[in-house]
């Protein structure tokens, strides 16, 4: 069986809405509506969020979730999930999960 990893990419300093992963207007910051959305997904095996960010990394853990911390220097979403992904070798296919797309289909 193949094990696949899902990387949510998510930092605070987006510069069209800066913090809106931590955006809460439902009850959950936006983050943790788009980590359920992949827990959802029966393919993903393990989901991870890479952030540069302790808040987002406190974030992650009020919700039960897992987030890694990457460099600051990252220049784009993929090179943060490029980062995380290496913490995880036994991953065989890597997913990047958009952290600003809540309500995204699991399948």
């Amino acid at each position: 069986m193949t094990n696949v990893l899902a990387v949510i990419p998510a930092r605070l300093a987006s510069t069209r809405l800066p913090r809106k992963v931590l955006l809460d207007k439902t009850g959950k910051p936006l983050i943790q509506h788009v980590w359920e959305g992949a827990k959802a997904c029966d393919a993903i095996d393990r989901i991870v969020v890479a952030t540069d960010a302790e808040e987002v990394m406190n974030a992650v853990k009020a919700f039960g979730g897992e987030a890694v911390m990457t460099s600051e220097a990252c220049a784009s979403g993929t090179d943060r999930v490029a980062e995380a992904a290496s913490h995880y070798p036994d991953a065989e296919v890597i997913v990047n999960v958009q952290g600003d797309e809540p309500e995204m289909s699991p399948e």
